[in-house]
């Protein structure tokens, strides 16, 4: 479900929802992609929907192509809400991800949704550089930390995750900080130049799932590693 035109976190991995929507004349360019705009009869939309599509739905993910939660943008994360709440009552679990701040309110939604946060680094200095709009890494990792312990099913997803001539860092601190969490899912950088260009990226990513694998087996955590992240070297 995407109920929001753009984005202004505008992250410049680059971002797959952005060169998809360009590429199909939907978004002119990259600044009217950070102008989001609203459906603002969402909940109409969903009542019209989920009686013709109830049966067939296992679950609704929020969202693809824009951000439920965006920084900056309470209007966003109210109609979310509204919309979860109106999913929930007609018994349909719902998933969420974002790169901004998960309200408490969540935790007072069905008990089956499950709300993940995207986090590549906790370095503040390149997340600002590659995702300009987002929150904070440590506050978005707080607000997913907060409604673990309110007994929600959280999940963090690690990707694009970045190659040592975009960041040097440690994969190993950065699970470390997430292993409260109940699932991680981690995935390559793909569509970058700078990452291609990384003459060991195969065997690099190749390392970096084996790590994770590792790392949920040893705490419990329950993992998945996206499609084409491990490759033949």
């Amino acid at each position: 479900m995407n109920h929001v035109q753009g984005c202004a976190h505008g992250c410049k991995y680059p971002c797959y929802a952005f060169l998809m929507k360009k590429r199909f004349g939907q978004i002119k360019n990259y600044e009217s992609w950070l102008e989001p705009v609203l459906v603002s009869n969402t909940l109409e939309l969903l009542d019209k929907e989920i009686p013709r599509l109830r049966d067939k739905i296992q679950s609704v993910q929020l969202c693809f192509t824009t951000d439920p939660f965006m920084e900056g943008y309470p209007e966003v994360s109210r109609m979310s809400i509204a919309a979860i709440r109106k999913l929930n009552e007609a018994g349909i679990k719902c998933i969420t991800l974002t790169k901004g701040l998960l309200p408490i309110e969540l935790a007072e939604l069905s008990t089956g949704n499950e709300y993940g946060i995207t986090l590549i680094t906790l370095d503040e200095a390149y997340r600002k550089q590659m995702e300009p709009g987002a929150a904070p890494c440590s506050d978005r990792l707080a607000a997913l930390k907060v409604l673990h312990e309110t007994g929600c099913k959280t999940w963090v997803s690690i990707e694009p995750y970045p190659t040592p001539n975009m960041i040097e860092q440690d994969l190993h601190e950065l699970l470390e900080a997430v292993s409260f969490t109940d699932r991680i899912i981690f995935g390559r950088t793909n569509y970058s130049k700078a990452a291609n260009s990384y003459k060991e990226h195969k065997h690099f990513y190749n390392k970096c799932a084996a790590e994770v694998v590792s790392f949920c087996r040893e705490h419990g955590i329950d993992c998945y590693i996206k499609e084409k992240t491990i490759t033949e070297e």
